[in-house]
Formats: C-alpha cells, sequence, structure tokens
C-alpha cells in the first residue's frame, strides 16, 4: 500500500519543551499560586514591597499619603486594620478579615489607591509596588505575639542593624504604636496617651477576634525595646 508523504518537515508551534513560552521580562515575581488559606478568626501580618529605587516612603509627604490611605481602608470590605508600621521600602499590616474574597478586595483597593497617589507626589509612570502582597496567617497566641512585636518594633530592628540607637521610651511615629495598649510598661502608655495624637487619629480599628484581642497576651506583653525577629550584625 503506498503511503503519502510530506515533501516539507512539518514544524511544530507551542506545546511542553524546553524554552517554550512567553519570555520573563523584568525582574523574577512571586509565583500566582494560591494563597495560604485562613480561618475568620487568625490575624493576618501583610507585607507590601515597594520597587526599588523609588524614595522612601519614610519621607513626610509620602508617609502622609500612606497613613491616609489606610484611613480610608482601615474597615472596608470586611477587613479592618488593627496595627501597622511605615519603613522606608515597605509597609506591615496586621489585619483581621472575614475571608479570602474581602482580603484580595480590600488589598486591591488600597494598592491602587496608594500607587496612584504616590505616583502623583513622585512622578514617574510605572508600578510602584514590587509584587503581590505577601500574607503570613497567625494561627496561635505566641506566633501573634511575635508579629505585633516585629510590626510595631520593625524601626526599632532596622536602626539597630545599622548601628542607630533609639532611647528605652522611643516609639515609631510612622507606625500604630502610639496607640498600643499592649506595652509591658504601663506609664509608657500613660504617656503616650496624654502627649501623642488622639486614638482616632491613627488609621486602625480595634481587634475583634481573639487572637488579636487577649489570646497573644498570654506570653506577656511586649517591651518597648523588644528587637524581633532575626538579627544582622549592624553595619556601618
Amino acid at each position: 500500500m503506498a503511503v503519502q508523504t510530506t515533501l516539507f518537515k512539518i514544524e511544530k508551534r507551542g506545546g511542553a519543551r524546553k524554552g517554550a513560552g512567553r519570555k520573563r521580562l523584568g525582574p523574577k515575581r512571586l509565583p500566582h499560586r494560591a494563597r495560604q488559606s485562613f480561618r475568620h478568626y487568625q490575624p493576618l501580618h501583610v507585607t507590601l514591597k515597594l520597587k526599588k529605587g523609588l524614595p522612601s516612603l519614610r519621607w513626610r509627604p509620602l508617609a502622609r499619603i500612606v497613613w491616609a490611605g489606610l484611613h480610608v481602608a482601615k474597615e472596608r470590605y470586611g477587613v479592618r486594620v488593627v496595627e501597622f508600621s511605615i519603613q522606608g521600602d515597605h509597609i506591615h499590616l496586621i489585619l483581621e478579615a472575614e475571608g479570602a474574597g474581602a482580603l484580595s478586595k480590600a488589598m486591591q483597593a488600597l494598592c491602587i489607591r496608594l500607587a496612584k497617589a504616590l505616583r502623583k507626589e513622585i512622578g514617574g509612570s510605572g508600578s510602584v509596588f514590587a509584587d503581590r502582597y505577601h500574607v503570613h496567617v497567625l494561627k496561635t497566641p505566641a506566633e501573634t505575639r511575635a508579629a505585633l512585636a516585629y510590626v510595631l518594633n520593625n524601626k526599632r530592628r532596622h536602626g539597630k542593624q545599622h548601628g542607630q540607637r533609639f532611647s528605652d521610651r522611643w516609639v515609631d511615629p510612622l507606625s500604630s504604636a502610639g496607640n498600643f495598649d499592649g506595652w509591658s510598661d504601663r506609664r509608657l502608655i500613660a504617656e503616650l496617651r496624654e502627649t501623642g495624637p488622639p486614638p482616632d487619629a491613627y488609621p486602625v480599628e480595634k481587634a475583634t477576634k481573639w487572637l488579636l484581642k487577649k489570646g497573644w497576651r498570654k506570653w506577656g506583653l511586649i517591651d518597648v525595646c523588644e528587637i524581633p525577629g532575626p538579627q544582622r550584625p549592624a553595619t556601618r
């Protein structure tokens, strides 16, 4: 039986082969895999990272923009901002969220609002945030306490790594530390309430779930000088 042949080699396109697919442009980004699931009673530690080469978020005009943006977003779509800190190239948030859908909507709205306002101030074009926001689910009292200390004393942590010194009663003004009632020094709390901004000036809401309201306190109140997280040698 005759077998029909072709005069030309048929080139296959696409399919699973080395080098196939659209090439990556720009820096490596977080993979778009499903986020870690969580229960509505579990707090979340969320981090937003700024792209490299942009001014510090602790520069007063930009810090004001972030503060104002958090005021709008502090309780929307079933998400509550309970604590926060603004660092040079990132923002830390401690949140309560009613579910994954609520978290996604709230973070999308916040990121869009902040990106537009920050771009208007610094000029230029393109994205402002380096990647998708990172979420760490807090499942235990000890983990929740560690996250609170990490966020509220984050500037003290970064400062120590660069050889900076802070007084024993200093709290970061670009955070919710001045409104926090879980410091171990009760006199400091009274001083902050007397001399600092009023509670409603902070872009935060009170915790409603057990872990953030009471549970973390089982492991002790937080010292204002506590340096959270792993430490690197100070640099000069």
